[in-house]
């Protein structure tokens, strides 16, 4: 928890005063290329979760959902870039193979990562890949009932953690503002716990697809 609000305050502060200390920065590289240092992109994205993330607790299953996604890029040459990525809650539902829908479990995942474009920062189309850590804080949960039997308790999740991997595309609009598409896979295990009390992990292995628009600065 205490990773993930240093991560998320990093992300605001960042956010907060780059602009205003470096507006007007374009950076001029040892091949002549010209291309400014700092991005921000605000967007949405889709996740969903391993299938039977849940599987032991009567053939549980967590869903995905939405939220507004933000991210800060820190350009260290044309092609390498720091992010730091961050999301709004997405509301998990937690579904069982006898109750249905017994509850919601939410998720907000904080990322660092390094990223490597593909082609000139002034072309049109422009892949990336990335790799790096990230946590995502769980909260909610309730008193779900996840027995066939009506039997149950506060069931939730304790913060999981693990490498993330990206994969995305920059459409260029013109110098200052770009459309991005990407795709964010994350690998973990998360503790569960019933009652506060925990009983067991499971591997949640969640992924986004999500889209955005992008400024340069």
């Amino acid at each position: 928890m205490n990773s993930i609000n240093r991560l998320s305050l990093a992300l605001v502060a960042s956010l907060a005063f780059a602009p205003a200390a470096f507006a007007s920065d374009a950076f001029s590289w040892n091949d002549g290329s010209v291309q400014k240092r700092f991005a921000v992109v605000g967007g949405y994205a889709v996740q969903d979760n391993s299938s039977d993330a849940l599987k032991e607790l009567n053939n549980a299953d967590l869903g995905g959902g939405s939220a507004a996604t933000l991210s800060f890029s820190w350009y260290i040459t044309p092609a390498i870039a720091l992010e730091l990525w961050g999301t709004d809650k997405f509301e998990n539902g937690v579904r069982t193979r006898d109750a249905g829908h017994v509850g919601n479990i939410d998720s907000q995942p904080v990322a660092l990562s390094g990223q490597y474009h593909f082609r000139a920062p002034d072309a049109t189309i422009r892949p990336f890949v990335g790799l790096g850590y990230y946590q995502t804080n769980y909260s909610g949960g309730g008193n779900l009932d996840y027995s066939a039997d009506g039997e149950g308790g506060h069931l939730g999740l304790e913060d999981g953690k693990g490498a993330i991997g990206t994969v995305g595309v920059d459409f260029n609009i013109n110098p200052n503002w770009f459309v991005r598409a990407d795709a964010r896979y994350m690998d973990s295990n998360a503790d569960i716990t019933l009652n506060g009390e925990s009983i067991g992990d499971t591997d949640l292995n969640p992924w986004t697809v999500g889209v955005g628009i992008g400024g340069r600065f």
